[in-house]
């Protein structure tokens, strides 16, 4: 039997058995798997699923986070995804990644809306993080938006983590730019792509056609990138959303994360930059200062400005230059 066929069959087995293999750094391989961890909500025991892809050699792990309205596909977006894809890029750069679906979305399960606060979201990720412990040297955890104050809650609240990576969540909101997003929010039973999931009503989606408005301006519309963001939406609670913004403004938990953070923002993020109320976002430099009082010394404050889009970043043509920035910081904190 030739070496060809010989290959050909053992990645029809990897496939069957629920893996892939993509290209990853320097001729490496990256193996990708589903995974779950159990977690108590309640009374009753949860699953957060994730799609955990290991480069060959990889020793450290980023724990990814989606924000409100989206699930794991934010971080494997499929349009483009040599530009937008975080998951590829990090993997590339020698890192594993571990894409979740925030507990009541994507193919997690689904508790009673009320009780998704983002503590229940935290202690979801510390099962994520304790399971991947025994096989990695280091774990970062890696937030957008709603993920991001997950990941600030995660870290702070059980210490496991190596590094954090902010992105698309300042400490100051906009609210003349951020209140016409929580407009577009109603039921998601309401809306054709989510109502089949059997959602109580308490769990929300944003309206078609709004979600460029919302989460990509200024950025330019680009009809393949909005038709997979919109495809792929999910969902978000109220309680959800209003500890976001409680963390952000009153609560500032971020000055009792002890390791290196790292902070990325859209230039145009109208939800969280610019006047009167938002954060400095016109430089990667601004941004440090208009934000670093908000973090503590040992946090050692790294920020980088993807210029010319909105909030979510992943979607941006320079989407490269922030994954290379993040992807470079997390070789530099170990």
């Amino acid at each position: 039997m030739g070496w060809s066929r010989l290959r050909r069959i053992g990645a029809v087995v990897l496939l069957a058995a629920g893996f892939c293999l993509v290209p990853g750094t320097a001729g490496a391989r990256t193996t990708c798997e589903d995974v779950t961890a159990p977690v108590r909500v309640a009374l009753t025991v949860h699953q957060v699923y994730g799609r955990l892809c290991v480069p060959q050699g990889a020793t450290t792990v980023q724990v990814l986070v989606p924000g409100g309205t989206y699930n794991s596909a934010y971080w494997d977006i499929g349009y483009q995804p040599e530009t937008r894809s975080y998951r590829q890029a990090m993997n590339r750069a020698g890192i594993a990644t571990v894409a979740l679906d925030r507990l009541g979305s994507g193919r997690s399960t689904r508790p009673l809306s009320v009780l998704l606060t983002l503590s229940t979201q935290a202690k979801a990720v510390h099962a994520v993080v304790e399971s991947l412990r025994p096989r990695f040297e280091r774990v970062v955890v890696v937030g957008h938006s709603v993920g991001s104050a997950v990941a600030t809650t995660e870290a702070v609240t059980y210490g496991d983590v190596d590094g954090v990576v902010i992105t698309g969540l300042s400490h100051q909101i906009n609210l003349p730019g951020a209140v016409p997003v929580f407009t577009t929010l109603v039921p998601a039973a309401l809306d054709p792509l989510t109502a089949r999931n059997g959602l109580d009503p308490g769990y929300l989606t944003t309206t078609t056609g709004s979600r460029h408005s919302s989460f990509h301006a200024p950025g330019p519309i680009e009809p393949g990138a909005l038709d997979f963001d919109e495809a792929t939406k999910d969902v978000v609670t109220p309680t959800e959303t209003v500890s976001t913004v409680l963390i952000s403004q009153l609560v500032p938990l971020s000055r009792r994360i002890t390791v290196p953070v790292m902070l990325v923002m859209g230039g145009g993020d109208g939800n969280f930059c610019g006047p009167p109320l938002g954060a400095d976002c016109s430089s990667s430099e601004a941004l440090r200062a208009s934000e670093g009082r908000f973090y503590a010394p040992q946090a050692r404050l790294s920020t980088y400005v993807v210029p010319g889009y909105g909030h979510s970043l992943n979607f941006s043509p320079n989407a490269p230059g922030y994954h290379r920035a993040v992807a470079e910081w997390t070789h530099a904190i170990g």
